[in-house]
């Protein structure tokens, strides 16, 4: 725990609450009064006991639970990143959970530009896999105006025919992220329905239950055809905005048949650039 920094967080954002948001009253009476709810109006709007949160603004709270911590930072109207950093300073590490089901479905606007000045294929899908940012390159490996809208939809049953061996190469690797997904997001509508359709069909089905436990690295050369450039094989690197947790920024690097992979365009520095500015997933 960082019992200093927790204080000074908890303390800022707590000052930023008024009372009367939320029906209560500015405390009155002699002496210094903060700004925002006081410290026991927090204990009521939680409805925890008195003193709660006291202790943990202190620090004098150990090992706090998650719940309270979420809905502590849903009172305080957190943002993604203050929620990750919240749980870190508490001393509990890493949050279990975003902190609303909305995270993950948006990303920044400028996320837009940075995507299009990557030279590979790139995108970036919201944590259910809709494509919320992709540029060229990307669009050019979809049959003209087939680009899709939800990548997980594509990989699984319409762009089966492009995706080549795909009950072994790609089926496995697909299945197991939705699964993983599902586990994560278990009210995501979106996951949901594609697990249903996978379920009531015949191939998938199957696949899902053999062969969509064991984890697949994404870093694996699979093959393609793609629409423009021919068969082939693509490698994904894959990797999450901080401020979104969940969604996904993907870059898609396309090999032809009969072609290795040289060394990275100068072009590439953008993308180089902006991996290093975000999260790998787990």
């Amino acid at each position: 725990m960082n019992a200093k920094a927790l204080r000074v967080l908890l303390t800022k954002r707590r000052a930023s609450v008024a009372p009367e948001a939320h029906g209560l009253r500015r405390p009155s009476g002699k002496g210094r009064r903060a700004a925002g709810l006081a410290q026991h109006q927090v204990d009521l709007l939680l409805n925890r006991g008195p003193g709660t949160y006291q202790r943990l603004e202190s620090g004098k709270y150990r090992n706090p639970p998650v719940d309270l911590l979420h809905d502590l930072a849903r009172l305080l109207d957190l943002s993604e990143l203050e929620w990750i950093t919240l749980c870190r300073y508490a001393g509990i590490g890493d949050p279990p959970c975003p902190l609303t089901p909305q995270s993950g479905e948006q990303v920044p606007h400028l996320w837009n530009d940075a995507v299009k000045g990557i030279s590979h294929a790139a995108c970036v899908m919201s944590a259910s896999w809709n494509i919320l940012a992709h540029n060229r390159p990307f669009e050019d490996i979809f049959p003209p105006g087939k680009c899709p809208t939800n990548t997980m939809q594509w990989m699984l049953f319409d762009g089966r025919h492009l995706l080549s061996n795909w009950t072994t190469a790609w089926a496995p690797h697909l299945l197991s992220l939705l699964r993983a997904d599902l586990a994560a997001r278990p009210e995501d509508e979106v996951l949901r329905r594609l697990e249903s359709a996978v379920i009531a069909d015949p191939t998938a089905g199957q696949l899902y239950e053999s062969a969509g436990v064991v984890v697949h690295p994404y870093e694996v050369e699979r093959p393609l055809l793609h629409a423009r450039l021919g068969p082939g094989s693509i490698n994904m690197c894959v990797a999450q905005p901080l401020s979104s947790p969940g969604a996904r920024l993907c870059i898609l690097i396309f090999t032809p048949v009969g072609h290795s992979p040289g060394p990275a365009p100068r072009s590439q520095e953008s993308a180089i650039s902006l991996i290093e500015q975000v999260k790998v997933p787990a």
